[in-house]
C-alpha cells in the first residue's frame, strides 16, 4: 500500500540572495519526494533561488516580481502589496493568500512570515518557527510588531520552535521567557558534496599574488563589512600585502563603493557582487573572514570549512559550535580592534594558519547533507 506523503508548506518572505533562502532551496532539493508534498510561498516572488525552487516543488508568490511591469502592473503590486502588509486582517491575508490543506506549516524565517502563520486558521495543522538569528543580541524583528508581547503571543501559537543553533534557541528563551512553546536545535541542511564539485569550475577572476581573504554575505548591516573595509585600510597603510575579495550584493553597496574609492582600495578590494556559485571564488581564498555583528548559524563559514578554507571570525551565535569553540578556527571579540588584531595575527603568523586550515578541512568532513537532512525530515513526520 502506497503511503500517503505529508503535505508541507514552507513560507519565506522572498527567495533573495540570503543564507537563510539559500538553507531552504538546499532544503527542498534534497527531501524525500516520497515522504514528502512540498509547497514553497514567497510573499514577494522573484530572487536569485527562485527558478531552482520551482524546478523542485510547487512554489506559489504572493506578490509577484515587479520588475519590468507597466505603470499598471505596478499599482495592482502596490495595491496588493498594502493589502498584505497594512490593511487586512493577517487571518484574512493567510486565508485569502497561503496555500491552504497542509499537514505541517512552516514560518521558515523569523519577522513577518512567523507573524503572518501565526493567524493560520488551518487548526489540523503542525505549525513550526524557525529562527535564523540571535534575537537577543539582534532583535531585528521589533519593527514587524506593535510590541514585545504581540511577537510573544505570535509565537505561543506555535506547536515547535526551531533555532539553527544552540545560542539561537538559548537566546530565544532569554527574549521570549513566557514563550512556553518546545524548543530544538536543527543545523542548517548544506550539501557539501555539491559545494566541493562546484568549486573546482573555473575562474575568470586572477588570483592576486599577495594574501587573499574572502567572504560572502549580503552586504547589509548585520555583516559589518564597513568595518572591514576600515580594517583593509589599517592593514594596507602598514604595508601588509593583503587583498579581500566581497562576494554578494545589498543595500551597503554604493557606500561600500564609495569608501574603497576615497581610501584608494581599488587595487585591493573587490565587491564580486551575487554567484550562484560563490565556491570556485572561495576556493581561491587563503583565508576566510566573517566580520559579522550577528549570525544565527553561518551558512558561510560551513561553506568555508567544507572547502578547507581557514576561518576568522567575530564571536557570534553558532560560532562556538561550529569551531569547537576555537578549535578549528579563531573566534575573536566581537569588536573592530579585535577582529584587526586577530587578523593581523593570522597573516603574520604561517604556523597559526596552517595548523586552522587543517583543522577546516577535518572539520569540514563532518558535513553531509544526509545527515542534515534527518533531523529535518523527522520533525516533518512527527
Amino acid at each position: 500500500m502506497k503511503m500517503q506523503k505529508r503535505k508541507v508548506l514552507f513560507l519565506i518572505e522572498s527567495l533573495a540572495g540570503g543564507g537563510a533562502e539559500k538553507v531552504l532551496t538546499t532544503l527542498v532539493q534534497h527531501i524525500d519526494k516520497e515522504r514528502f508534498d512540498v509547497t514553497v510561498c514567497a510573499i514577494s516572488g522573484g530572487g536569485k533561488y527562485e527558478e531552482v525552487v520551482k524546478e523542485q516543488v510547487t512554489y506559489r508568490a504572493i506578490l509577484s516580481d515587479p520588475a519590468g511591469k507597466s505603470g499598471f502592473q505596478n499599482l495592482i503590486y502596490k495595491l496588493k502589496h498594502h493589502l498584505v502588509y497594512r490593511w487586512l486582517p493577517l487571518s484574512w491575508v493567510y486565508r485569502l493568500f497561503v496555500p491552504q490543506g497542509n499537514d505541517v506549516e512552516v514560518a521558515f524565517v523569523e519577522g513577518f512570515t512567523t507573524k503572518l502563520l501565526s493567524h493560520s486558521t488551518n487548526r489540523e495543522a503542525k505549525k513550526i518557527a524557525w529562527v535564523h538569528i540571535d534575537l537577543h543580541q539582534n532583535h531585528w524583528t521589533r519593527r514587524v510588531y506593535r510590541d514585545l508581547e504581540e511577537e510573544s503571543e505570535a509565537y505561543a501559537r506555535y506547536a515547535q520552535i526551531i533555532g539553527v543553533s544552540d545560542t539561537v534557541v538559548a537566546a530565544f528563551h532569554q527574549e521570549f521567557p513566557k514563550v512556553d512553546v518546545p524548543a530544538a536545535t536543527i543545523y542548517n541542511s548544506i550539501h557539501s558534496d555539491a559545494i566541493l564539485a562546484s568549486s573546482q569550475e573555473p575562474v575568470i577572476q586572477k588570483h592576486p599574488e599577495s594574501m587573499l581573504l574572502v567572504t560572502v554575505g549580503r552586504l547589509e548591516p548585520q555583516k559589518a563589512y564597513m568595518r572591514l573595509l576600515k580594517i583593509m585600510k589599517k592593514l594596507t597603510d602598514e604595508r601588509i600585502d593583503v587583498n579581500l575579495w566581497i562576494l554578494g550584493d545589498g543595500t551597503e553597496r554604493g557606500m561600500l563603493e564609495n569608501y574603497i574609492e576615497e581610501h584608494h582600495l581599488q587595487e585591493h578590494v573587490r565587491l564580486l557582487g551575487f554567484h550562484a556559485n560563490p565556491y570556485k571564488y572561495l576556493r581561491m581564498g587563503d583565508l576566510f573572514i566573517c566580520s559579522s555583528l550577528s549570525e544565527g548559524y553561518s551558512t558561510a563559514v560551513t561553506e568555508a570549512l567544507i572547502l578547507g578554507l581557514p576561518v576568522i571570525t567575530t564571536d557570534c551565535s553558532g560560532m562556538a559550535e561550529l569551531l569547537k569553540d576555537g578549535e578549528c578556527g579563531m573566534i575573536t571579540e566581537n569588536d573592530d580592534e579585535a577582529l584587526y588584531a586577530g587578523l593581523k595575527q593570522l597573516l603574520s603568523d604561517e604556523a597559526l594558519l596552517k595548523h586552522y586550515r587543517q583543522k577546516a578541512v577535518e572539520r569540514g568532513k563532518e558535513f553531509s547533507i544526509e545527515c542534515l537532512m534527518r533531523p529535518i525530515e523527522d520533525l516533518l513526520m512527527a
